[in-house]
């Protein structure tokens, strides 16, 4: 995919842009993939100086502002659009009886209408003050030019441009152009090194089942899929002690640990272990994407060996080198892949179950506590293991989504309490321990 200007400033969508374009048109009314974050500030913030930083992150985050077109021949584009820039929306419900069920019967009702993303509007800021030092900060998008990463980013400038209205930190430097990462990735697409990643690949889905696949458009995302949360901040301390020992980023170190639970632990009914997993990659490390909001994300398939009979040290070793020879082609597209593992063009893989590990740091507004939760990711296919936390391991959450027609409440009930157990007793197990004697823990 090579980016071209067209009248207006009009350019091509990135390979995952398009998929996120044909979920799109495949779901007409319906708000499939929308993303919001919901920030909580409280304390005492200077209200001139968080209204300023808000309107000045609008400004500078360009996917915010872009519009999509089907473009001639049927051939979608993008382009941003100063005029499609939302207007920080400002709302007083100090006066409500109920401020805060207010303000989230507001978001709810947001987050329930189909974005337009031809008309602009898609992307949204507001800010709800619901008590004298507390505000509710609500930043809207969708999948197509925003992931997880990229909110992080927009959180951070904007408690960065606060810091410097209200106190006189420095300024910063402002976002990259979203232009700027679509000529990077178009020169990747052409590169050595995609080439090289795609021959990877090729020989990875050329020696193992292929992963199951959809056609595009048949998604009956559930509304109201299975979830459960678990408190994972007491484990803290013991995931990087463990880390240490193991020599081991702690996110890799939960990420394996995760895979052999899911590897041992089917589910959905005829699976007694999964074999593949999928993993998101943030592919932002030494590109201009680390300093541009934007959908950067991209999705692999990990084949997953059997290891039960192995001690669990070297297990881990062994997935930890597998993780790394996959992020150092992780940058080539799944889009990519399946075409070149011969998929069609109106086919996809079915990427479940899907193991995200997401160790952002919170945003800091000073002199405020400040806590973010996620409204609304975009659907998953199946089964989706997420864990949240900060870069130490700290205010750790594990979340599980799953659908209700492949995953049955007996069995989604044992992952709910099973992998938290596993963990625990995984990070407190010597390097000797077999992983056949840890996965014995009961569900």
């Amino acid at each position: 995919m090579e980016p071209t200007t067209q009248g207006g400033g009009w350019l091509d969508l990135t390979p995952g842009q398009l998929d996120f374009w044909e979920e799109y048109l495949a779901h007409p009314g319906q708000p499939v993939s929308t993303v919001a974050h919901l920030t909580r500030i409280e304390g005492g913030a200077d209200p001139a100086a968080l209204v300023r930083a808000l309107q000045r992150v609008a400004a500078e985050t360009d996917v915010l502002s872009l519009r999509f077109t089907p473009g001639p021949g049927g051939r979608p584009a993008q382009r941003v659009d100063p005029a499609a820039r939302p207007v920080l929306r400002q709302i007083d419900l100090r006066g409500d009886p109920d401020p805060e069920g207010r303000a989230r019967a507001l978001m709810a009702r947001d987050l329930a209408r189909p974005l337009d993303l031809g008309g602009g509007g898609a992307g949204a800021m507001w800010l709800v003050r619901t008590g004298a030092r507390a505000w509710l900060w609500y930043c809207r998008g969708h999948h197509i030019f925003l992931d997880g990463y990229a909110m992080a980013l927009i959180e951070r400038r904007a408690a960065q441009l606060y810091a410097h209205l209200a106190c006189g930190a420095p300024e910063g430097q402002p976002f990259a152009r979203f232009a700027d990462y679509l000529a990077e990735e178009a020169g990747y697409a052409a590169s050595d090194r995609n080439a090289a990643a795609r021959d990877f690949w090729r020989g990875r889905l050329a020696s193992a089942p292929l992963p199951p696949r959809i056609r595009k458009g048949s998604e009956d995302y559930p509304a109201h899929p299975r979830s459960a949360t678990a408190d994972l901040s007491h484990l803290a301390g013991r995931l990087r002690d463990a880390a240490l020992r193991h020599d081991l980023g702690w996110p890799d170190l939960l990420i394996a640990l995760a895979a052999l639970w899911l590897r041992r632990n089917g589910t959905g009914p005829g699976t007694d272990g999964e074999r593949i997993l999928w993993l998101p990659l943030m592919g932002r490390m030494g590109s201009v994407s680390a300093r541009v909001p934007a959908m950067v994300l991209n999705i692999v398939p990990w084949h997953l060996p059997e290891a039960r009979q192995a001690p669990l040290a070297e297990t881990l070793a062994g997935l930890a080198a597998d993780l790394k020879a996959i992020r150092r082609h992780g940058r080539c597209r799944i889009e990519r892949i399946a075409a070149d593992a011969g998929l069609a063009a109106n086919e996809r893989f079915f990427f479940s179950p899907l193991l995200n590990v997401m160790p952002f740091d919170p945003a800091v507004f000073p002199g405020c506590d400040t806590r973010r939760e996620v409204l609304a990711a975009g659907p998953g296919d199946g089964f989706n293991v997420t864990v949240t936390a900060d870069s130490r391991g700290g205010a750790m959450m594990l979340h599980l989504e799953a659908d209700p027609a492949l995953t049955d409440a007996a069995c989604f009930s044992r992952h709910a309490a099973g992998l938290p157990r596993f963990l625990g007793a995984a990070l407190e197990a010597s390097g000797g321990t077999l992983v056949a004697d840890l996965l014995a823990v009961p569900a």
